[in-house]
């Protein structure tokens, strides 16, 4: 269980599924958390790029995509739904919702010529994962999740496919020893 707590969890922490987290969902996932509040918390993953192009799905934002220049699968909930996340200047406000430090929410209705120029990184993702009410607690509370910060380049990453290991491995104490398990133990 992370050290900080359920009841700590915030928007911009990463959701590092623990070894014991065997749902295909989430295994060895990492999720960014982009809300929390009373109802419950929402994020999505970013360690599962697809192999659809941004631009074959949303043509006029496919030039802003950052590397690899895919749809991410974003989470089990909506996957026909397209959610953005990017990094603009303090100055940005049409069609960017601050969540924190320089990192938001692109609303993908705002033609992307007019937000396209303010973006410095972009990433789009098919579906988000969600939890319920005490949900999230709970499976921190049993074991399923680590709870850590996190930094810009875990968002948008170039090789998200180590993103699990990487986060791990730059955690103290235990955590970055976590990061050496291999996904099948019997190959230990």
């Amino acid at each position: 269980m992370s050290e900080r707590g359920a009841r700590h969890v915030g928007v911009g922490d990463l959701l590092v599924a623990t070894p014991t987290l065997l749902d295909p969902n989430f295994e060895r996932t990492v999720v960014l958390v982009l809300d929390v509040d009373e109802a419950g918390a929402l994020g999505v993953v970013l360690n599962r790029p697809s192999t659809v192009p941004v631009a074959e799905i949303l043509p006029e934002w496919g030039d802003l995509a950052g590397t690899p220049e895919v749809l991410f699968q974003g989470g089990p909930v909506s996957p026909d739904s397209a959610l953005a996340v990017g990094i603009s200047p303090p100055t940005a406000s049409v069609g960017f919702r601050r969540l924190y430090d320089e990192v938001g929410i692109i609303d993908l209705d705002t033609p992307a010529p007019v937000i396209g120029p303010t973006l410095r990184r972009l990433r789009i993702f098919a579906g988000y994962a969600g939890w319920g009410v005490h949900q999230l607690a709970a499976e921190i509370h049993e074991g399923s999740w680590y709870v850590v910060p996190s930094v810009p380049d875990d968002v948008f990453s170039n090789h998200p496919l180590d993103l699990w290991e990487r986060v791990l491995r730059r955690q103290p104490g235990e955590l970055a020893w976590v990061s050496t398990r291999p996904a099948d133990p019997s190959m230990n």
